[in-house]
């Protein structure tokens, strides 16, 4: 699994990326929030909670719920976005079914980010016409009618 990074944990929890970055963090919220089990939480019959010996809870590890709010609390803070990866990572480390499925998250988060980003500005004074703002159009079709300006006076 590639490492989550600090950098991209507190991108989406500042709501860089649109829809796209807050799609992502819900789907990594909702991860961090299932129950946190020690060993290999999913049986060989491909079912979760198989009872093994190695299927307790894992005490004493955080399971990134309390990083994550952390986090949400205050998405510039470099440290704390350190910490959520560092939780992400242990947990990963301790729990099979986690690590699976955090590197699924983790590869759908980069891949949704991978068209990189747009900034729109606009600048220099009054508009007086329509502006069409965006990225990534596509099967769009804009009728524009245009209205004879106003007498100058």
């Amino acid at each position: 699994m590639d490492p989550i990074t600090a950098a991209a944990l507190a991108a989406m929890a500042g709501g860089v990326g649109g829809e796209a970055g807050r799609h992502a963090w819900q789907g990594l919220s909702a991860l961090v929030r299932r129950p946190f089990r020690r060993g290999d939480a999913e049986g060989a019959d491909g079912t979760e909670g198989a009872g093994g010996a190695d299927d307790v809870v894992a005490v004493g590890v955080s399971s990134g719920e309390p990083e994550l709010v952390a986090l949400e609390e205050a998405p510039n803070d470099p440290a704390r976005a350190q910490v959520l990866a560092t939780a992400l990572g242990v947990r990963a480390a301790l729990d099979s079914s986690f690590a699976r499925l955090l590197d699924e998250w983790w590869q759908q988060a980069r891949a949704a980010d991978a068209g990189g980003t747009t900034h729109n500005h606009i600048g220099g004074g009054t508009q007086s016409g329509e502006v069409f703002q965006g990225r990534d159009f596509s099967h769009v079709t804009l009728t524009v009618h245009r209205t004879a300006p106003p007498p100058a006076s």
